[in-house]
């Protein structure tokens, strides 16, 4: 299952149906209208929602509706919000409006980790990796990367922004895989 996390700030508004979408900026994210997503806001998961649509454009061309959506009072908020999230926010910059429908809430709040990597806490999949996997270059520097900052979010300030957090989780993604498959790790739901 997919997964579009948040910040913790976002969790209410997201429960009470005011934030229905979020703003991706960089890459496209990997998600297709119809996709279902675990949806994850302060490190807990809180349900289960619908893509409903994604739309790719650019920051200039953000509109008050997309910020509605995103449960902003306009345009301008969004930005503002936006410059939090990412090092660098320009009009050119590519956006991806992801506009989602929660069907699934959950009885209360369940640790992420729950759910991430079958039950795995990504720490450990990284610890493993490392010991027990031949890691392409590129894996091995995001994951000890990780390792040494304590957190995805402060090793993808180290990348250049939170919209990097995608490379350490497929590369954490890719060693769990390979960990399960030499039957050194496996699910724990």
């Amino acid at each position: 299952m997919k997964h579009l996390e948040f910040d913790g700030r976002y969790a209410e508004d997201i429960l009470k149906g005011r934030k229905r979408a979020t703003v991706r900026l960089g890459r496209r994210p990997n998600l297709r209208e119809g996709d279902v997503v675990l949806i994850h806001a302060g490190g807990y998961a809180l349900g289960k929602a619908v893509i409903e649509r994604v739309e790719s454009k650019t920051v200039g061309e953000l509109t008050d509706e997309d910020a509605f959506l995103d449960g902003f009072s306009g345009r301008e908020e969004l930005i503002r919000a936006l410059k939090e999230h990412y090092r660098h926010v320009e009009d050119d910059s590519p956006a991806h409006v992801v506009v989602f429908r929660l069907v699934e809430k959950f009885d209360g709040p369940v640790m992420s980790s729950d759910y991430a990597y079958e039950g795995n806490l990504p720490v450990e999949i990284a610890e493993k990796a490392l010991k027990y996997l031949d890691l392409p270059e590129e894996d091995r520097k995001l994951i000890e990367l990780f390792l040494r900052t304590g957190s995805l979010r402060k090793a993808a300030y180290r990348l250049g922004g939170l919209n990097k957090r995608y490379l350490i989780r497929e590369a954490l993604r890719r060693a769990y895989e390979e960990l399960k498959k030499k039957g050194i790790m496996g699910p724990r739901l």
